[in-house]
């Protein structure tokens, strides 16, 4: 049965982690490799050591056979007995060298020819090594020469002997040290193991299950990590990681919400175009009435039906609340600030509607867009109106100015409410997030950050009113002077 866990989404089998080629076995080998690598360190200064002293031990044994034959009387020192002390020493010859004569103490057979000759007195530590390494690789039967300090004032001693024994007493020693490295090697890098594992593996482990399984349904909330306590890297690893899986669930969820509220706000609008057509239809019969306030009202009726219907079926069209491209054209600014003004400030409200805009003065906008944009600017400035207010004496006004700057229209929505607190202000263009009365959605100031970003221009909130009369929350809404068009 296969019980292989499907790959999340974006993974593809190269991706998945080869059996047996795990970060544990890497950091397992390594181990393995590093402790050889401080064993072969050990182990050449060491062999070169071994070599040295198993030398400077044969011509110790020389030194008592040349004190033995330079006691006995000449000619008196039997051959059998020296060939028993040459036995002794392993060597072929014994000569003691004093001043510039040289005394042949004792010989077996006179070897044919030196191969290698090491002299004790003036060995460093490379040559030593070196000699080392060649007397391993070295061919059977070689005959070496060995010098070294002399007792009873010579000048040195000397032996030359088979190498045979050397070699064997040094393959001996490498095999008890490969035995020892190897064991050593072993512990080592099990304990290291284990703590590698315990400390950085299986964290590590976790967070990679975590991704995985997260990765599989990322907006599962119980499926974020939950941090340890960890205070080293790795700590603050799941600690990020944690922050950053609460904000993907968060904003998943969230767009899964939209879209939900997308999809529910279509099937609005499609009953709202039908109840607004039908609302049309009935406001075209107020223009024939005789009555003068129905029909100067009539017009303004007629063409507020008419936004609203076309804003329908835009959003019906794109399946969501996104603007179309801004047909720009030069449209009075004057006309625009008295319509938005009356849209948004009720007659019977008590609040000044001001409109400071120039008569003459025009911008290159599209019409119905940029209207919304200063119907909701002055829609939120009633509502802070409407509010608590510190002085309720003072006559509650709005107003709407405009002005040109260095190639741009700056046009100012100002009031004399209470403002805007100063945790509204960090999110305040955000959808659902920037509303700062109870219960509001906080799309206005949203749709008219957007629209002004389409025109080419910014809209910001002023921190200072620069206005004795309207200090309270002051918007600006600049586009560019495009006199082209």
């Amino acid at each position: 049965m296969n019980t292989m866990r499907p790959l999340p989404a974006g993974m593809s089998e190269e991706s998945r982690p080869a059996r047996g080629s795990g970060l544990a076995s890497r950091v397992l080998a390594l181990l393995v490799g590093f402790v050889i690598l401080a064993e072969i360190a050990i182990y050449v200064p060491s062999i070169a050591n071994f070599r040295t002293n198993w030398l400077q031990t044969r011509l110790s044994a020389a030194y008592t056979a040349a004190l033995v034959l330079e006691a006995a009387p000449k000619g008196m020192v039997p051959a059998e007995l020296k060939r028993e002390l040459l036995d002794s020493v392993g060597a072929r010859m014994i000569v003691l060298q004093m001043g510039d004569a040289r005394h042949l103490l004792a010989v077996s057979d006179m070897p044919p020819a030196i191969d290698a000759s090491s002299d004790l007195r003036s060995y460093s530590a490379w040559e030593s090594i070196m000699a080392a390494l060649q007397a391993l690789v070295a061919p059977a039967g070689r005959i070496i020469d060995v010098k070294g300090p002399a007792p009873m004032g010579a000048n040195f001693i000397e032996i030359a002997m088979d190498e045979a024994p050397l070699k064997a007493a040094m393959r001996e020693y490498s095999e008890n040290i490969v035995l020892v490295s190897l064991f050593i090697s072993a512990i080592v890098a099990t304990c290291a193991a284990l703590a590698i594992h315990m400390m950085v593996l299986r964290p590590v482990r976790r967070l990679t299950s975590n991704l995985m399984a997260f990765a599989e349904r990322p907006e599962d909330a119980s499926r974020i990590i939950v941090p340890s306590r960890r205070a080293h890297e790795i700590g603050q690893a799941e600690r990020a990681l944690a922050v950053m899986e609460s904000a993907l669930a968060r904003e998943l969820n969230e767009k899964k919400h939209l879209a939900a509220l997308g999809l529910a706000v279509a099937k609005i609008s499609h009953e709202l175009r039908n109840m607004l057509a039908s609302a049309q239809l009935l406001s075209d019969r107020l223009a024939d009435l005789p009555d003068p306030l129905a029909k100067r009202l009539a017009p303004k009726l007629i063409a507020t039906l008419d936004r609203a219907i076309r804003f329908c079926q835009a959003t019906l069209a794109y399946g969501r609340a996104a603007e179309e491209s801004p047909k720009l054209q030069r449209v009075s600014l004057y006309a625009l600030a008295n319509e938005a003004l009356e849209g948004a400030v009720p007659a019977q409200s008590g609040i000044e509607a001001i409109n400071d805009v120039p008569p003459g003065m025009k911008i290159s906008a599209d019409k119905e867009q940029m209207f919304r944009v200063l119907l909701n600017l002055c829609r939120n400035a009633v509502e802070a109106l409407d509010g608590p207010r510190e002085n309720s004496e003072r006559q509650p006004r709005i107003r709407l100015s405009a002005r040109q700057e260095r190639g741009n229209v700056l046009i100012h929505v100002a009031d004399n409410g209470p403002g805007l607190p100063p945790t509204a202000r960090e999110r305040l263009f955000e959808p659902f997030r920037g509303s700062v009365r109870a219960g509001g959605s906080g799309l206005g100031l949203a749709i008219a950050a957007d629209i002004v970003r389409a025109h080419g221009g910014r809209i910001r909130l002023l921190e200072e009113a620069g206005d004795s009369e309207l200090d309270g929350a002051v918007f600006e809404v600049s586009l560019p002077d495009r006199n082209d068009h």
